[in-house]
């Protein structure tokens, strides 16, 4: 078996495959999309001058030299209401003016309230503003024109919310992947079956590798599971392949006399296989294939190799496919290891933890058990990844735990 670096088939994803193409999305329905195509600015934003804080619009000249003891004394011209166009201002008087709310003509800044009195007509000023504070200028936040968010952004609550702010009603997104999913194997019965017959066992991959995807954004389409008979495997393979952008065999990678994925996927389509093996514990026997341009991925069918393999390599091939440029960083949790994590050279483990507070700090738990023992990663909050130039780590290390969701 060839095996291939971890960060190499990474690469051969984002080389290999493109992502699928544009469709019009309401942006209420929108969020979770990668853009297709820049979003340009049809208007300013803000609209207006407006004051960040509540308090006085002045000229900020007026209040020059203002200090406790000598305040800057206005006359006060009254209050720009929320939602009121701009008011004029002369030198020399100040307005109240609310956090958001249009600053008036003529003024360029704004005294905080609590840096002020009321005395009687006049607003006595403890303290000198300097041109601009307190205050976003028209066009500050985007100029009409300018790129509001590039092609491939995420649309995540901030997107969605600057879009909004612009008008903006429906986005050109990458069409959301839909993802074919095959278990394998004579031992394998659905997993609703009430009663295990002798040497069978339930189909617990597909349930939980079609949450992955969905996650990840995908659509999933179930087609149940194969027998060990390569003509049958073929013709499944190939009939939910043409319905779906990505098709997931769980199960029949691993070496044996009847494993049939990878003679699946070589008659698939060209150019066939990618990668047939990756230099990772779990999931070392993982298959990679490029069939006619969609891509096919054959997982361990032991659960903890299948289910960490997919939420790095299944889950990077549907960001491909939606339209997302390779990740830059996972966001993880800092620990302090509790035990000895062994290693071998040459392999990217990935060790399951639980996290515990400890007296300090927060402590990542190594839990150890076999591939095919489900409870272990049900018991575990997140994996540490152990880089292929290390032999292990020590305890008292601290470590990054990518968290499980």
């Amino acid at each position: 078996m060839r095996v291939t670096d971890p960060a190499a088939v990474l690469a051969l994803i984002w080389k290999h495959f493109s992502p699928l193409g544009a469709e019009k999305a309401a942006l209420a329905e929108a969020g979770g999309r990668y853009l297709s195509s820049a979003v340009t600015a049809a208007e300013d934003i803000p609209g207006f001058d407006r004051s960040t804080v509540d308090g006085y619009a002045v000229y900020a000249r007026d209040s020059f030299g203002a200090q406790e003891g000598l305040p800057a004394v206005f006359g006060c011209a009254g209050e720009v209401l929320m939602g009121e166009a701009a008011i004029s201002l002369e030198r020399g008087r100040c307005r109240l003016v609310h956090t958001g709310g249009a600053l008036p003509e003529g003024a360029d800044a704004v005294i905080m309230l609590e840096d002020t009195e009321v005395m009687g007509t006049e607003v006595h000023a403890f303290r000198q503003v300097a041109p601009g504070e307190n205050v976003i200028r028209k066009g500050e936040d985007l100029r009409r024109g300018e790129t509001a968010l590039p092609r491939g952004r995420l649309l995540r609550a901030p997107e969605l919310g600057l879009l909004a702010s612009l008008g903006v009603t429906a986005v050109e997104v990458h069409r959301r992947p839909v993802m074919g999913l095959l278990s394998t194997g004579d031992e394998l019965v659905p997993f609703e079956t009430p009663v295990l017959p002798p040497g069978r066992i339930r189909d617990s991959n597909s349930t939980a590798l079609a949450y992955l995807a969905k996650q990840a954004g995908a659509q999933v389409i179930g087609g149940g599971i194969l027998a060990d008979s390569f003509d049958h495997f073929l013709e499944k393979s190939r009939a939910l392949l043409e319905e779906v952008d990505f098709l997931v065999l769980s199960g029949g990678s691993s070496v044996g006399t009847r494993d049939f994925t990878a003679r699946t996927m070589a008659a698939l389509g060209k150019p066939g296989l990618l990668a047939e093996g990756i230099a990772v514990q779990p999931g070392k026997p993982t298959l990679l294939a490029d069939c006619d341009g969609k891509p096919v991925l054959g997982l361990p069918g032991h659960p903890v190799s299948a289910l960490v393999v997919f939420s790095i390599f299944g889950a990077a091939m549907l960001r491909r496919l939606s339209g997302g440029e390779m990740p830059l960083f996972q966001p993880a949790v800092r620990a302090v290891l509790a035990r000895n994590i062994a290693s071998r050279p040459g392999r990217t483990d990935y060790v399951r933890v639980r996290l515990e507070q400890g007296e300090s700090a927060v402590k990542a738990v190594p839990i150890f058990g076999r591939s095919g023992m489900l409870r272990t990663l049900a018991a575990a909050d997140g994996v540490v990844v152990v880089p292929p130039a290390k032999e292990g780590l020590a305890a008292g290390e601290t470590v990054d735990v990518y968290l499980w969701e």
